[in-house]
């Protein structure tokens, strides 16, 4: 008897704990948007993403939890679950060939679908 009310009790933990998900890909809500300098998209460029975070983290790019790859018009989009997230995105601009980056905090709700401009600069 003690043994199901223990298993009991794990599997009830289980539950609780799968569903206060949050700061993941995956989840029911998206991030969509574009790369761009100045009102140029900037094609294939990569999106880095910081789980749990509203600053940001710097420019090290292996502080980053994921890292995503936009379309060759700059277009990007995730599934993630609800919580903080900070995008950095770096890329190349061929018309005035330079480096870009630039980075935006996004905060995400429950079946929230934002759209936001990832913003580069030299």
């Amino acid at each position: 008897m003690k043994f199901i009310l223990n298993s009991l009790i794990v599997v009830f933990m289980m539950l609780f704990l799968s569903a206060c998900t949050k700061n993941k890909l995956g989840g029911d809500s998206e991030v969509k948007g574009f790369v761009m300098h100045h009102s140029k998209f900037i094609g294939e460029a990569r999106i880095f993403i910081k789980f749990n975070s509203s600053e940001f983290p710097g420019s090290d790019t292996s502080l980053y939890d994921v890292r995503i790859i936009s379309d060759p018009k700059g277009y990007y989009s995730f599934k993630c679950y609800k919580g903080n997230y900070f995008l950095f995105g770096k890329g190349y601009d061929i018309l005035s060939k330079e480096k870009v980056s630039g980075g935006i905090p996004v905060k995400v709700r429950s079946k929230e679908n934002l759209e936001m401009t990832i913003a580069v600069t030299e």
